[in-house]
Parts: C-alpha cells; structure tokens; sequence
C-alpha cells in the first residue's frame, strides 16, 4: 500500500473504527449468543486484515486493524463480535480487559 492509500486508511479509522468493524466477520458464533453469556476474547490489534476464528478448544481470537489507543480497537473487537453473534453491538458489554489483550464480553438481555 503506498503513503496515499495508507494515510487513507488511517483517515478512515480515525473518523469511525467501529464502522468498518465488522466488515469480515467471516465466522458464525450464532451458537453462543445466549443472554448472560461471558464469551472471552483474545485480541490482535493493528494486524493486517479484520477477521474473528475459533480454534480447535473452542477460543475466540479477533484481529483488528486499528491501533489500541483510546479504546478503538475495544470498539472495532465489539463491532466484529456482534456481527459474529448476530446481536446488536448495544447487547455486548466488555466486562474485563478494558487495557488487556484477553478481554470479556458479556451479553445481555434483549
């Protein structure tokens, strides 16, 4: 990518993270989005797609691409997992891990 796209995509998430968020979401969790579920995450930020993957055990890994600063990758993490869910991002609470890379989510009642 060169300068131009690059400062593109920094433009991008600095105006609204969450939006592109959910953008690759290609793995369905459907099956735990059950009311007062804690799912816990492990995060990757500034990696070079947005995807979430479940592994063999049954964790939950999310890449982000944007940067942990300010609480922006917690909200791009909360975007990609309630596309995954298929839940509203309002239904997800991070309950621990606020500055952590395990991080854990808590869904709440409709």
């Amino acid at each position: 990518m060169d300068r131009q796209g690059q400062a593109r995509a920094q433009h991008l998430v600095k105006i609204a993270p969450w939006r592109y968020a959910g953008a690759m979401a290609d793995l369905s969790l459907s099956h735990l989005a059950v009311p007062g579920a804690r799912i816990a995450v492990r995060v990757t930020p500034k990696a070079s797609r947005t995807r979430i993957t479940q592994g063999d055990d049954g964790s939950v890994r999310a890449y982000v691409t944007v940067p942990p600063a300010d609480g922006k990758a917690n909200i791009a993490v909360q975007g990609l997992l309630a596309k995954a869910l298929g839940v509203p991002k309002s239904r997800l609470t991070l309950t621990k891990g606020h500055k952590a890379r395990d991080k854990l989510f808590t869904i709440s009642e409709a």
